[in-house]
């Protein structure tokens, strides 16, 4: 039975691990190291406060993770960037993702977050509520590749509001290579 919890610091060489080799296998080696790395670098220079991940467990095997990190607007909306997310490719297409989100989501809810934002493939997200997001809306904190992925959802009664001007990342996300 798969159970969820947050991620703790006995767990970062098998969540990297699991982020370079779920990559790797779905989208080759050079996608694998620049995850990997994301997520070295997520883990070793963001501030307690401005990251959060869950794991997925299956035992004593991490078989998905999720990380949620601060988006700072110039409003004072509390705003997180769920990504990146990965499940095991040999436990994929068991729900286990979508749960593991579904998770992050309430555990984030729960601390107050009014907001997730997330960057991906719209097809997956939007089956945990997820919806297209316009960039006047929120702002992207850099350019994106595929606008058509930045997406978000409320995590209040109320609906997302507009939060123009500029918005800014974590060091770790702070690079093109990931937009």
């Amino acid at each position: 039975m798969i159970q969820h919890r947050p991620i703790s610091s006995e767990d970062s060489s098998a969540v990297e691990n699991l982020f370079t080799e779920t990559f790797t296998r779905c989208v080759g080696p050079s996608e694998g190291k620049l995850i990997g790395n994301l997520v070295h670098e997520l883990i070793r220079q963001t501030d307690l406060g401005d990251l959060y991940g869950f794991v997925a467990m299956d035992g004593e095997i991490t078989v998905g993770a999720i990380f949620f990190s601060r988006l700072t607007l110039a409003t004072a909306a509390d705003v997180f960037l769920m990504a990146p997310v990965a499940v095991h490719s040999d436990f994929q297409g068991q729900g286990i993702g979508q749960n593991l989100i579904r998770f992050g989501l309430q555990q984030m809810k729960e601390k107050g977050t009014e907001i997730a934002v997330t960057y991906g493939d719209p097809a997956f997200y939007t089956k945990t509520g997820f919806e297209p997001l316009s960039q006047e809306l929120i702002p992207p904190p850099l350019e994106l590749s595929q606008p058509v992925g930045w997406l978000g959802q409320s995590l209040t009664e109320n609906p997302i509001p507009k939060l123009p001007g500029l918005s800014r990342c974590v060091t770790a996300f702070d690079n093109p290579a990931y937009w």
